[in-house]
């Protein structure tokens, strides 16, 4: 029988990541980042005052990508043979065969043998700069066939990564916060296909734009002009991963986040997503996570969309 999505679950980034690190073989963690929720919540950790964020999934970016099969492989098998277990769902309620088709592979979804209800998915980065859409490469292992997935601007994410005292290394909050701006230069209408915190109308462009809101939040928790940093930050890391076309991306950065906060039935979903994600223990107002995307838009945004890009 196929259970139920797994839920949003109070998790310790710390815990986590030292659960993974653990189990991971030694000589895989070098091609291991931490993405998403519990990268930004271990990063700032004490802004959070060491309380958990909700999340159902911890992401593990492979990386480079001519190592992430192998890498992938021998980390599903330790972490098989150590009692973690696939995590089926709906559309995928089992593994895949040889005779899958690639697109139709599930995510490698390994949940904890102590029965947590979250679980690792591991992705890799794009094939190159103009790797935009969704693509699939398949990992064969000893118990089933998986997907590794890309897309987008997954390739800001491992750029200079953090290392951390536990032994493994977490995207930088800036770099994810600029890799979802980019990838929703536009509210679309897709929604999750799983839901989100019981909500099944939650748009992923909300989702995603309303993370960028957390970390910029988190960012200014630690330091109040922290966001005067990231045009720079931002400016470099598009030069380096998008040479071809980078002024161009930078020009349209703030798009999706004008339009979300433009409209506030996308700003609340995106509150909601918030209060029941990243900023589980300390959920803003409405008015509050717009006046965050306001001073997203003046310190950070703004300049990088109208400063001289025209050297370089």
């Amino acid at each position: 029988m196929t259970p139920p999505e797994p839920a949003f679950q109070a998790i310790s980034p710390e815990a986590a990541l030292r659960e993974i690190a653990a189990a991971v073989p030694e000589d895989c963690r070098r091609h291991i980042i931490i993405i998403g929720s519990l990268a930004a919540g271990y990063h700032y950790r004490d802004q959070l005052r060491s309380m958990a964020v909700r999340t159902k999934d911890a992401d593990c970016l492979l990386s480079p990508r001519v190592a992430a099969i192998e890498a992938g492989v021998a980390i599903a098998e330790r972490l098989r043979a150590e009692g973690w277990e696939y995590w089926p769902t709906r559309s995928h309620p089992a593994p895949g065969t040889e005779t899958t088709p690639d697109a139709d592979l599930p995510a490698l979804r390994l949940q904890p043998p102590d029965g947590s209800h979250w679980f690792i998915e591991l992705l890799t980065v794009p094939e190159g700069p103009r790797d935009r859409g969704q693509s699939w490469t398949r990992m064969a292992t000893t118990w089933g066939h998986f997907g590794l997935c890309s897309f987008g601007f997954l390739a800001l994410a491992d750029l200079d990564p953090i290392p951390t005292d536990l032994g493994i290394r977490i995207a930088r909050p800036e770099m994810m916060a600029l890799a979802n701006l980019l990838e929703h230069p536009r509210i679309r209408p897709e929604i999750m296909s799983a839901g989100f915190a019981n909500r099944p109308d939650i748009r992923r462009s909300n989702k995603d734009l309303g993370r960028v809101l957390a970390i910029s939040r988190l960012a200014m928790a630690r330091d109040e002009d922290a966001l005067l940093a990231w045009p720079a930050l931002w400016r470099s890391a598009l030069r380096n991963r998008f040479p071809r076309e980078w002024r161009d991306l930078a020009r349209r950065s703030g798009n999706g986040l004008k339009e979300l906060l433009a409209s506030e039935p996308d700003l609340d979903q995106a509150l909601y997503t918030c209060a029941n994600g990243l900023l589980a223990s300390r959920s803003p107002t409405l008015g509050a996570l717009r006046i965050t995307g306001k001073r997203l838009l003046a310190d950070a945004i703004g300049p990088l969309e109208t400063e001289d890009l025209q050297d370089g």
